[in-house]
């Protein structure tokens, strides 16, 4: 577990979403963001994975063992699926990558229809142990907003501080807010929708 001494406002994030997709596309794009705290942007990292495939954690790992940006601290999700039901293990990811990964999350989950779509899936048991590995939901208050997230590799204290810390233009963490607008403007020709 990475221990945090203090929290620099520009501390490097690596935040990734995918783009959309329409029902009958085989893949979309995962987009990583490389950002400054919620500050500046230094970087974008761009990889496909396969809707409802089971690729996505696979290409985070990859991307960033092969990424010039070696001063990143952690690596902050939107989510645990992408493109659909691609789910990732958020513990796997940080024992792979010796990186603190949070996963933030506008609302909590309800996790009996998420489970009961998954399991109709291939690959079932090793999407719920996706869920499973997420673990705890914790809160963390910005401005007059709450966002829930989950984290492995880090105290859910020092999280928190982080999302909060990485909220300077919204009440969600500027890094994902940055790289689902890129993945949106990629697949669309224009970023569209609430970020």
């Amino acid at each position: 577990m990475q221990n945090f001494r203090n929290i620099k406002s520009e501390i490097r994030i690596l935040a990734f979403d995918d783009g959309p997709f329409k029902k009958d596309n085989k893949s979309t794009i995962l987009v990583g963001a490389v950002f400054r705290g919620g500050h500046f942007m230094d970087g974008v990292l761009k990889r496909d994975i396969t809707v409802d495939g089971a690729d996505a954690e696979k290409e985070i790992v990859a991307v960033v063992r092969q990424m010039k940006f070696k001063d990143v601290r952690v690596i902050m999700l939107d989510g645990i699926t992408f493109a659909g039901f691609n789910s990732v293990n958020i513990k796997d990811i940080y024992k792979e990558i010796k990186l603190p990964v949070i996963v933030v999350l506008r609302r909590k989950p309800d996790f009996d229809e998420f489970k009961k779509a998954i399991s109709k899936l291939p690959h079932a048991e090793q999407r719920l142990a996706c869920v499973d590995a997420a673990g705890e939901i914790y809160w963390v208050t910005v401005g007059k907003s709450r966002l829930a997230f989950q984290c492995a590799g880090i105290k859910s204290g020092d999280a928190g501080k982080i999302v909060a810390e990485a909220c300077t233009r919204a009440a969600y963490p500027e890094p994902l807010r940055a790289a689902h607008l890129i993945a949106g403007g990629i697949v669309l020709g224009e970023s569209s929708g609430r970020a």
